[in-house]
């Protein structure tokens, strides 16, 4: 099944974005969760839920994925969440991450939107990304 893939398209994504230094400046931190732990100190990225689809064609085997990512921040507010999804868009759109099985085709930025959370103090960005991967 190609959704395997998506497995080592998290870890890809996870190793780029951590070696990323530009966002790891503006984190304090390699601050990238797929689970938070507790009293994490803000701001952090968590990986959002994921999807994939069958995208294979009459010669290739492929897939489809959807790819989401949060952002939270407290100080600075809206700044800092957009500084923050600039640093993993110029990291991510267009990226030609290494996947330990199969091969990324393409990974493109989109949407984002911000949001402030229900708590009044916390500002939330949420990043969707569409990657598309095909057996070797």
């Amino acid at each position: 099944m190609t959704g395997t893939h998506d497995w080592a398209l998290q870890k890809a994504l996870v190793a780029t974005l951590s070696a990323h230094a530009p966002l790891t400046s503006l984190l304090g931190g390699p601050h990238l969760y797929d689970r938070v732990p507790p009293h994490a100190a803000l701001p952090y990225v968590t990986l959002g839920d994921g999807a994939w689809r069958d995208w294979s064609t009459g010669t290739d085997t492929g897939a489809e994925h959807e790819l989401r990512l949060h952002v939270w921040a407290r100080d600075g507010g809206r700044r800092t969440i957009r500084a923050i999804a600039d640093a993993i868009h110029t990291c991510l759109h267009d990226a030609d991450l290494a996947l330990v099985r199969g091969y990324l085709v393409n990974l493109r930025f989109v949407s984002a939107r911000i949001l402030t959370d229900p708590d009044g103090r916390t500002w939330h960005g949420v990043l969707d990304y569409r990657a598309v991967t095909e057996d070797i």
